[in-house]
């Protein structure tokens, strides 16, 4: 006998809803930090007005100063699909691209335990 680990997982988020996971990394020219944290602040009051947003924390590294994560919870693909269109997002994006320090990481998954 032996475990199905794959026919195991299937069955575990057939039982959950289908959650999205989302963590955005974002490293910024520390000359930028004042103004990062105001685009930051207007876009997590913005998306966590959205519907299907449960979660939009920004998250500062403690020890890496101007890097910060986005964790984020969609209650679906289609909802984070619609929130990638909004205008604070797209705004956000091109605002912050000049006081990044590097290309923004996003990983995507869902829970598997």
């Amino acid at each position: 006998m032996y475990f199905d680990f794959e026919n195991t997982l299937h069955l575990h988020h057939k039982k959950q809803n289908m959650n999205l996971h989302v963590v955005a990394l974002f490293k910024l020219n520390e000359n930028y930090l004042m103004d990062a944290v105001e685009l930051f602040q207007t876009l997590v009051r913005e998306t966590r007005k959205e519907e299907g947003c449960l979660q939009y924390d920004l998250v500062e590294d403690k020890d890496n100063k101007g890097t910060f994560l986005m964790v984020e919870l969609w209650e679906s693909e289609e909802h984070l699909n619609r929130h990638n269109g909004q205008d604070h997002l797209l705004d956000f994006r091109r605002d912050i691209s000049k006081m990044l320090e590097s290309s923004t990481q996003v990983y995507r998954g869902r829970k598997i335990l």
